[in-house]
């Protein structure tokens, strides 16, 4: 079976080519000479401190050489570090985090919701799959014909503003302010009434994982 490149193994277990050994080095190197900035020290005052050459902190800041452990806990003492804090975020995956600030989430215009209807998808799926959708959905015209909506997955919804009516199958549910609900989407569903506008409601549609 082949391993995944990209779980992270311990640094006791990691293999490190020579590509590789010069990023630790690198890292190693940027990450001391951040701290030393931070403390307002010079090369000269972590030399004499760590009893090693000017030279050689220079080389080990610029990732130049490969650090003894003897060197690197002397340099680590002296910047208030310990070895395991100086490897905390070295081969540390960089995830997928987004964040979209108020106002900025993406506008989609869904069936029938043209008047009235504002629908913020406030995250945007950049893999091969599909996992949820969340939207920031807000409703302003008592007049609107709504559509009727059915799909996969199990939706949540969460108001935060005005009252809605809303019809899942055959009942209708009135939601407020602070209410949530959460229903198969597969089943038919939308807006019944506006019973109190303006409207803001987070929905968010949580699919099931493919194979």
């Amino acid at each position: 079976m082949t391993k995944d490149p990209y779980v992270p193994k311990t640094l006791a277990t990691r293999v490190v080519d020579e590509d590789r050994q010069m990023g630790l080095e690198s890292y190693i190197g940027t990450v001391l000479r951040q701290k030393r900035i931070n403390q307002e020290l010079t090369i000269a005052d972590v030399a004499e401190l760590a009893g090693l050459s000017r030279g050689m902190v220079s080389k080990i800041e610029n990732g130049q050489v490969a650090t003894s452990l003897d060197s690197l806990a002397r340099l680590t003492s002296v910047l208030g570090l310990t070895l395991s804090q100086l490897f905390r975020d070295y081969d540390s995956p960089e995830g997928g985090a987004q964040h979209v600030k108020a106002g900025d989430g993406l506008e989609v215009v869904r069936r029938g919701t043209k008047k009235g209807h504002t629908y913020h998808l406030l995250a945007y799926n950049r893999g091969h799959q599909r996992n949820f959708e969340p939207f920031l959905i807000s409703m302003d015209d008592e007049s609107e014909a709504f559509p009727t909506f059915q799909h996969e997955g199990v939706q949540f919804i969460h108001m935060l503003e005005g009252r809605i009516d809303y019809r899942h199958g055959q009942h209708v549910y009135t939601l407020e302010p602070g209410d949530s609900f959460t229903f198969d989407a597969q089943v038919p569903h939308g807006p019944e009434r506006l019973a109190r506008v303006p409207i803001r409601f987070l929905a968010v549609t949580i699919f099931s994982p493919r194979e």
